[in-house]
């Protein structure tokens, strides 16, 4: 069960909600058992083909390590922000920002000289792969947080000096990955859009003011407010077990929140609210 003093006490409190709220969240609820009973049976997870982009060498207390820096359309973009905005997320906040990559499985091989190594298989957004290419900065930042993973996910101490193999785009063969299936919660639209209302043009995104609360043992409520956004249309939602990430059209809003309780990705919905301009976030929570 849900412990609710887990969370924060700025975020934990509800506040009195009149008729016109109770009303959005049984609307939420109701979508939320919708979807759940139309879910029919489909996999987990998808098997992705990443395609070669550049192999990078360097090595461990166990020998020469290989990283074949990949591609592939299946695997999310991040959130798509210049490099000063990056810059400037990266030095208030190292979880600002985040790649979506897959990390794959070691397999072993041969080096050029017969020398036998081990390769790994980092797959990226082909988009972003591409904007990469033309990045020194970008392509420094995604070897440095595709060796932190993989340190993590396998236990390895990986030496942080690198080089770039030339003319190799890969070592050995790259095989298949499997990555997870997961939609993102569709925005459902609640009232009628205000045509005329203007939605700015900020270059650097502001953190909107928002509210979370248990509002049952195994459902958590979020309202985020969001004045300058007249509709649904634009705004992007990714939810994680245990994130929150809202992003607003013309980088009027970014929100990169840790939730301290397992959310259930899958049958989580959102809905926006023309009249308060606010997106409401229904996020079932797992059992621990």
């Amino acid at each position: 069960m849900a412990d609710s003093t887990l969370l924060t006490p700025e975020l934990s409190g509800a506040e009195t909600m009149g008729g016109e709220s109770v009303r959005f969240e049984e609307l939420l609820l109701q979508a939320s058992k919708e979807l759940q009973q139309a879910q029919t049976a489909r996999p987990e997870s998808t098997q992705i083909q990443p395609q070669p982009g550049f192999c990078i060498k360097t090595n461990s207390s166990e020998g020469k390590v290989f990283i074949n820096i990949c591609h592939s359309p299946s695997i999310p973009p991040p959130v798509d922000v210049t490099e000063d905005e990056l810059l400037q997320m990266l030095e208030e906040d190292q979880a600002g920002f985040r790649i979506p990559m897959s990390l794959g499985e070691p397999h072993a091989e041969l080096d050029a000289k017969g020398q036998g190594c081990t390769a790994y298989d980092v797959a990226v957004n082909s988009d972003f792969y591409q904007r990469m290419q033309n990045s020194d900065f970008l392509r420094e930042l995604v070897v440095t947080i595709a060796r932190e993973g993989l340190e993590d996910k396998y236990g390895l101490q990986l030496n942080p000096e690198w080089r770039m193999l030339k003319n190799r785009p890969f070592l050995g063969s790259i095989a298949q990955q499997n990555i997870r299936s997961q939609q993102c919660p569709r925005i459902q639209e609640l009232g009628t859009p205000d045509a005329h209302s203007p939605l700015g043009t900020e270059a650097c995104p502001e953190r909107p003011h928002w509210k979370l609360w248990l509002e049952a043992p195994d459902l958590l409520l979020a309202e985020v407010d969001l004045p300058r956004v007249s509709g649904a249309q634009g705004l992007s939602l990714e939810i994680g077990e245990n994130r929150l990430v809202i992003g607003a059209p013309q980088a009027l809003y970014h929100l990169d929140a840790s939730i301290p309780l397992r959310i259930n990705v899958e049958d989580s919905r959102a809905a926006f609210h023309h009249r308060r301009r606010q997106l409401m976030v229904s996020m079932p929570l797992l059992s621990v």
